[in-house]
């Protein structure tokens, strides 16, 4: 069992950042495939990235490509993910997640635990 808490969210003005953080519980974290997704009110859940198990492959949304930067530090069992140059379209609850799988790492069915998600506000 993985417990997930994501932390720093907030309102930020467009073209402001922020720094997501999200800290699993247990000892394996380093087993486990790390995700980020976003849900706008309205909208379905949506992939925002993901790394994989040793920190060295990293994928993101086409939406979030170039603006955001997810990273891992297995040392502190934390999952981070910069966003830079915030958009208002970036606005939605933030998610972090894990998968004790490398396949579909796109898709929320991939992933096994959830946090409770954290509140991203962009205003223009």
């Amino acid at each position: 069992q993985v417990q997930l808490v994501e932390s720093g969210g907030g309102l930020v003005q467009a073209g402001g950042s922020l720094r997501l953080s999200c800290r699993a519980s247990g000892r394996t974290f380093s087993s486990y495939v790390m995700g980020w997704f976003r849900q706008a009110p309205g909208k379905e859940r949506e992939f925002v990235a993901a790394i994989n198990y040793s920190g060295g492959e990293s994928y993101y949304a086409d939406s979030v490509k170039g603006r955001f930067t997810i990273s891992r530090d297995d040392a502190k069992n934390t999952v981070y993910v910069q966003m830079n140059s915030l958009k208002p379209e970036d606005t939605a609850v933030y998610y972090c997640a894990a998968s004790r799988l490398y396949s579909g790492i796109s898709s929320k069915n991939a992933y096994d635990y959830w946090g409770q998600g954290t509140q991203v506000t962009v205003s223009s």
